[in-house]
């Protein structure tokens, strides 16, 4: 006799909580129970099919999907353990096809949606995002992103989705629909309830230290480590007490950076109120956040105003939205003062050199750069690119192709996870094939821990745009590679520009398409210049004030002590 319906329903929903626990063999168990009253029941068919994926037990998976697809092609769980598999051999496209279709299926539905029906859809459209990414696709991403946080009910859920939709929508340009969404931020925090702050009385600084705090997910190896060190290490001491608020998890580069003369607090356990409510305790002047839409956001925590004075910084390249972030760190090169600033919610604090200080030693060592370019070796020239395919738009590729025009016999190297998969490489040489570059010129090379060593087969590397490349511009000039730039308008678009101008490079800064183009041609067809950037490259780059923790601290502290005496002064 088969199962009351309901009954079956609290089942489902009851596997799927042990799914999301990672109890495979309570989620079969639940699946046997269903199937002991009809063995034909194709609900607990698809559950069985799916605990026997995770548990590794696949034999069976071919007959059970055929079996449920031949009664019911439209079942959500056997589509959703079909994309599930894809997804585990990395079939891509497949996967994107059988979760697409699960996604169009639960928005035609109407009426009451039971959860395990929300749980399916979730999971379908959490791993369309990771497909989406992995394919470069940012856009639909993001929206996948978005369209998840109106799915999901928990709050902190909502907001961390909506973020995480940001975040990715950093990869395309920047328009009105983006910016709106930035402001709807806010809305996941309600009426908030803030800390108090009240600005002293004789309108003066305290009379003792500033209290700065430092918080992120990102103390452990990660792309802002590189630059977080000197926050730690180079402070005045005199002037500043500095706490650290670890927000994420922990590694050996956590340990590196906790051995530092800072307060170190663990709040990854806490919820936003009780880590509001430490730095509060601990009477943080400034709280900068490391993080802003990054994974991992701590901006949930700034949302309660622990601090009075509140900035973002380094994690993130747009405006956060949230209204009770003060301020956002730019410099100079990338946001001048004489220009108009548009779609930023905080007041933008500008250094007067680079907003970054790159200090990898915390992070790694580096090989060997290669002594020689590798055109020496080759024949030809090899230009080359290590960033975030996401990065790689239309304006990115415009930009390839003038450059592979105008040296002919060139190649180009991508290196990154796009090229990790069979689908990625499919994706990548489709875009190349429609923007005019012939795959054949391209060498596509798949994510490996030895990446930088293969810096020694780049004669020049080239910068993206509207989103140029932070952390890989910074390691090519460190392998002796140069990297040509376009210095765009955005924040986003001038990081490369900031860099290059501290590393005294300002001559590998394009502010024109065209010119982008022939400055990579010309360093291509001049042996004596590849050369001289090759050997003399890392001893520029060490010798530069990008790597300089004491003139970046003390710009970074001049900036804090203005900021903070303009909220005592009630500005």
């Amino acid at each position: 006799m088969a199962m009351e319906q309901q009954k079956k329903i609290e089942y489902l929903t009851t596997a799927d909580k042990f799914f999301h626990h990672g109890d495979f063999l309570a989620m079969r168990a639940c699946a046997r129970e269903i199937l002991s009253h009809d063995l034909d029941d194709l609900d607990g068919l698809a559950l069985l099919a799916q605990a026997s994926l995770y548990l590794g037990e696949e034999d069976s998976l071919d007959t059970i999907i055929t079996r449920i697809a031949a009664a019911d092609p439209s079942n959500l769980r056997m589509l959703l353990v079909a994309g599930e598999r894809a997804a585990k051999a990395f079939d891509l496209h497949d996967e994107v096809t059988l979760l697409r279709r699960v996604w169009s299926i639960g928005e035609e539905m109407t009426g009451t949606v039971p959860p395990f029906v929300t749980s399916i859809l979730e999971r379908a459209g959490r791993l369309l995002v990771d497909a989406y990414y992995l394919l470069a696709r940012p856009r639909e991403a993001s929206e996948m992103c978005f369209a998840l946080s109106g799915l999901v009910r928990d709050t902190s859920e909502k907001a961390s989705l909506y973020g995480m939709g940001l975040f990715l929508s950093n990869y395309l340009p920047p328009d009105k629909k983006f910016l709106a969404r930035r402001e709807g931020y806010n809305a996941f925090f309600g009426a908030k309830v803030t800390m108090p702050h009240t600005p002293p009385e004789n309108g003066q600084l305290p009379n003792r230290k500033i209290r700065v705090g430092y918080i992120s997910p990102d103390f452990r190896e990660h792309a802002v480590a590189s630059f977080l060190s000197p926050f730690l290490s180079a402070y005045s001491k005199k002037d500043f007490n500095v706490y650290c608020y670890q927000a994420g998890r922990t590694d050996q580069i956590t340990k590196r950076f906790k051995r530092h003369a800072v307060y170190w607090r663990d709040v990854s356990q806490m919820t936003p109120l009780e880590a509001a409510r430490q730095i509060f305790k601990d009477g943080i002047d400034i709280l900068v956040d490391f993080s802003g839409h990054s994974q991992g956001s701590c901006l949930p925590i700034l949302s309660q105003r622990p601090a009075p004075v509140q900035m973002t910084a380094i994690g993130d390249i747009y405006t956060t939205g949230l209204h009770e972030v003060d301020y956002f760190l730019s410099d100079m090169t990338c946001l001048p003062s004489t220009r108009p600033v548009h779609g930023f919610t905080e007041k933008v604090a500008l250094l007067p050199y680079c907003h970054l200080c790159y200090a990898p030693d915390i992070v790694k060592s580096f090989p060997p750069a290669a002594s020689e370019p590798a055109t020496k070796r080759n024949g030809y020239v090899t230009f080359g690119s290590f960033n975030n395919f996401n990065k790689v738009g239309h304006e990115t590729l415009m930009l390839w192709r003038a450059v592979l025009e105008m040296v002919p016999s060139s190649r180009l190297i991508i290196k990154g996870k796009i090229a990790s998969t069979t689908d990625g490489c499919d994706e990548a040489n489709e875009r190349f094939r429609k923007i005019g570059i012939d795959p054949a010129r391209v060498e596509l090379r798949p994510y490996s821990p030895d990446y930088l060593e293969q810096y020694a087969d780049i004669d020049i590397a080239l910068d993206t745009t509207p989103y140029c490349g932070g952390l890989t511009t910074c390691e090519a000039l460190m392998m002796g590679v140069p990297v040509v730039t376009l210095r765009g308008t955005t924040h986003a678009s001038s990081y490369g520009a900031t860099i290059l101008e501290a590393a005294g490079l300002p001559e590998l800064i394009a502010h024109t398409e065209m010119e982008y183009a022939r400055k990579a041609a010309r360093i291509a067809g001049s042996m004596e210049i590849l050369e001289k950037f090759h050997s003399g490259l890392r001893d520029v780059l060490l010798h530069s004030r990008l790597m300089n923790p004491a003139l970046y601290m003390h710009d970074v502290e001049e900036l804090y002590k203005k900021l903070l005496s303009d909220f005592c002064a009630g500005k």
